[in-house]
C-alpha cells in the first residue's frame, strides 16, 4: 500500500515517514501544497495524509482540486487542536477523516488502516482469503493460524492481492502500490517475489492471467 505525506514541518514528516514505513507501507513525502497537489493528480495512492497549513498553497485548495479532477483516494487531514472550523471544511472539501495535533502516532495508524480497508470494500482489520489472514494492525500474513515468514515487498504484494482479492492486478498495478516514488523500480521484480509466494501459500491461490497480471483466490481452481 502507497501513501502520499504532505506535512511542512520537517521533523514530524520524517517522524511521520519511518511510522508507516515501519507499517510496511511505501511513502511518499511532500513538504509544500504545490507538490502535495501535483503528485495526487499523477500518482496512485491509497490513501493521503495531509496537513491543511501548507505553505505554496494551503491544504483545503489541495485537496479540493484532487477532488475536482475525481482523484478518489481516502484522505485524512492533520488539524490544529481546537480548529473546529478546520475539520467541518476538509470533511465538506471530500476528506474522509481527520486528527488533529498533536497525536498520538498509533492513533494516526489506526486511522490509516481503517480507511485503507473501507477504500477496498473491508470492514474487519483481519482480511480473509481461504487459510490466508492478513492481520492489518499487526502487519503480518497468517496461515492456518501461523505467521508467514515473508520479506517486506513479499509481505506488500501478497497484503495488496489480499485487499484486492478476486480482482486481476497487473504488475504495473503492484510496481506502483508497493514502491516509493524514488524507489529504483523494476517490474520484472514482481515475478520473483510471486513465485515466491507461491512455494509459502497453497498451490493455486496465485493465478497468472495471461497477459493481464495475477489474481489471488480463497482456493485452488
Amino acid at each position: 500500500m502507497k501513501i502520499l505525506l504532505v506535512e511542512d514541518e520537517p521533523l514530524l514528516r520524517a517522524q511521520l515517514s519511518a511510522a508507516l514505513e515501519k507499517a510496511a507501507y511505501a511513502v511518499d513525502p511532500a513538504a509544500d501544497g504545490i507538490d502535495a497537489c501535483h503528485l495526487g493528480m499523477t500518482g496512485d495512492y491509497d490513501l493521503a495524509v495531509l496537513d491543511l497549513g501548507l505553505p505554496g498553497l494551503d491544504g483545503l485548495s489541495v485537496l479540493r482540486r484532487w477532488r475536482s479532477a475525481e482523484r478518489a483516494m481516502p484522505v485524512l487531514i492533520l488539524t490544529a487542536r481546537g480548529a473546529w472550523h478546520e475539520k467541518v471544511a476538509g470533511i465538506d472539501a471530500g476528506a474522509d477523516d481527520y486528527l488533529a495535533k498533536p497525536f498520538h502516532m498509533e492513533e494516526l495508524l489506526a486511522r490509516v488502516r481503517a480507511l485503507i480497508r473501507r477504500a477496498g470494500g473491508h470492514a474487519s482489520a483481519e482480511i480473509h482469503c481461504g487459510p490466508l489472514v492478513l492481520d492489518t494492525a499487526r502487519a503480518r500474513i497468517l496461515l492456518d493460524g501461523d505467521a508467514l515468514g515473508l520479506t517486506s515487498h513479499e509481505y506488500k504484494v501478497l497484503a495488496y492481492l489480499m485487499m484486492h482479492q478476486g480482482q486481476v492486478v497487473s504488475r504495473g498495478r503492484l510496481v506502483e502500490h508497493i514502491y516509493a516514488q524514488d524507489f529504483d523500480r523494476d517490474s520484472n521484480t514482481i515475478e520473483v517475489f510471486i513465485a515466491r509466494l507461491r512455494r509459502k501459500i497453497p498451490e493455486g491461490m496465485i493465478q497468472t492471467v495471461r497477459g493481464l497480471g495475477y489474481r489471488l483466490e480463497p482456493a485452488s481452481p
